[in-house]
């Protein structure tokens, strides 16, 4: 059973998402780094497989907490998410990219991150 917020649950819940979403970032970078260096034939000073393994697990447990609090995942480089809603009795999606210091846009489900626009205060 999939949830819909309200905007003011969505921005309540948006600190802990986005804690979520610095870990998150914090490893996708560090998955990257080490794998470049692997394909390079390189060591990285982050480590090696053991390590990635590790960081793809708990990248996998953020994914699923993301899910559990009822948000979509719908980009992971860059972290996009999506908060199901209703915008004027319409299906709506309140549209989260990492980086965005506060939830401020929307868009409806079949228009997808093009469509986005600034939610109305």
């Amino acid at each position: 059973m999939s949830r819909t917020f309200t905007l003011q649950e969505a921005r309540v819940l948006l600190p802990d998402v986005q804690d979520k979403a610095r870990e998150f970032i914090g490893l996708r970078a560090d998955v990257t780094e080490v794998a470049a260096a692997m394909n390079a034939g390189m060591h990285s000073s982050l480590g090696g497989m053991p390590e990635v393994k590790g960081w793809e697990a708990r990248i996998h447990e953020l994914l699923e907490w993301f899910v559990d609090k009822g948000l979509e995942p719908k980009g992971l480089a860059p972290l996009l998410l999506d908060f199901p809603s209703e915008i004027g009795g319409e299906p709506a999606l309140l549209c989260w990219l990492e980086g965005e210091p506060e939830l401020t846009w929307w868009h409806r489900p079949d228009h997808g991150f093009g469509g986005r626009r600034p939610i109305a205060s």
